[in-house]
């Protein structure tokens, strides 16, 4: 009976925070990453996105040639590095979208800004959670070895966060149980 007990409370634990784990995780810029060299077009790449809080961004570059500056919209439109809100340098740096609004990023490397190495993220109020948005998304953690290309738009399902979670309490009930 206390195992039924304990096992009530680890569900509705999980469940809970299921609930708030609903958000997706975006590679930038896809398979070529943070990068001037790769021609992406990062206005064309968050204007085929939904993001919503919650999503996280990961930024991947080789820190020796980029960086990642969020600034203010003046900034963003004049490439001006002066004043950055946040700077990330690691080369595999996430953001977390934590409210609605438009999140500016820029690098700062000479010319880079200027050459379309910057992207605008918006984030609408009260948006409705997809089924599965359209676009890449990958896994938080990149252990699981490098990356694939991204899917195509007409095929493309993203991995929810939560998943480790679904499996630790399946997990939990199998133990539980056995």
């Amino acid at each position: 009976m206390v195992k039924r007990g304990i096992l009530m409370v680890w569900f509705l634990i999980f469940t809970t925070v299921l609930g708030f784990c609903k958000g997706f995780v975006y590679k930038v810029g896809d398979s070529v990453g943070w990068n001037v060299v790769g021609n992406v077009d990062y206005s064309s790449w968050a204007s085929s996105k939904t993001f919503q809080v919650g999503d996280t961004l990961i930024f991947e570059f080789d820190p020796k040639d980029h960086n990642v500056l969020q600034v203010s919209r003046p900034d963003f439109h004049s490439c001006n590095t002066a004043a950055p809100i946040a700077t990330y340098a690691t080369g595999n740096d996430s953001v977390v979208l934590r409210r609605p609004g438009h999140y500016y990023y820029i690098c700062s490397f000479g010319g880079h800004c200027q050459a379309g190495q910057k992207v605008d993220i918006r984030v609408p109020k009260n948006h409705q959670p997809a089924e599965s948005p359209i676009g890449s998304a990958v896994p938080k953690a990149s252990s699981f070895g490098p990356l694939a290309p991204s899917p195509s738009p007409s095929s493309g399902e993203a991995l929810m966060l939560h998943n480790g979670l679904f499996l630790l309490l399946v997990f939990l009930v199998f133990n539980v149980f056995n």
